[in-house]
């Protein structure tokens, strides 16, 4: 007789996730285990997880699951040595809730915190990206986490990270933005601020 396999659910990844965690950061990248079907768990905008429509209240628990989550073909999986499920993430997985500067001017270095606790500072490895909604022009902000997982950039950082900005030449033309890590990340052509 053929044992059934077992139904994807959030007490088996948390276990595996928390054994994996002893031992330091999950090697997540390195996990490649079979697909074991959807989770029904989702990641707002805002950074809450639901699992089965309710919010996961208990931060260790969302801290837990964040480090076991991979990107791959634009599909999000919590993934263990032995599980892969999908789940679903509205925007980004994560925010950035705050940043701090270190060495103010041409060479500063803005590090990331979120709300899970991640640690990154933009760089060359950990870009800053804004994009723009089409229809009203209202730009989200992004920082790369890690491995292809971002944090969006909450309001307040955003609105802290323009009083930071400089105009710059960027690919042919001049572009407000913001340098972190040796990098100018730029945010929104110069000409569109001054028409």
């Amino acid at each position: 007789m053929t044992e059934k396999p077992q139904t994807p659910n959030a007490d088996s990844l948390m276990k595996a996730a928390g054994d994996s965690a002893r031992k330091g950061p999950p090697p997540v990248h390195l996990w490649n285990p079979d697909f074991c079907g959807d989770l029904d768990m989702e990641i707002k905008r805002d950074g809450t997880w639901f699992y089965l429509g309710t919010p996961i209240g208990r931060p260790a628990m969302v801290k837990l699951f964040s480090s076991i989550l991979k990107l791959e073909d634009g599909k999000y999986f919590l993934v263990t040595p032995v599980e892969k499920v999908g789940i679903r993430v509205e925007d980004a997985p994560f925010v950035a809730v705050d940043f701090r500067i270190e060495d103010p001017g041409p060479d500063q270095r803005l590090t990331f915190v979120t709300h899970v606790e991640d640690e990154v500072t933009a760089g060359p490895d950990h870009p800053i990206r804004v994009t723009r909604d089409p229809e009203s022009g209202e730009p989200a902000p992004y920082v790369m986490v890690r491995r292809g997982l971002e944090a969006r950039i909450d309001r307040k950082s955003f609105y802290r990270l323009i009083d930071l900005g400089e105009h710059a030449d960027h690919e042919g033309s001049r572009w407000f933005g913001i340098r972190s890590g040796g990098v100018f990340f730029p945010i929104i052509p110069s000409a569109e601020l001054e028409g």
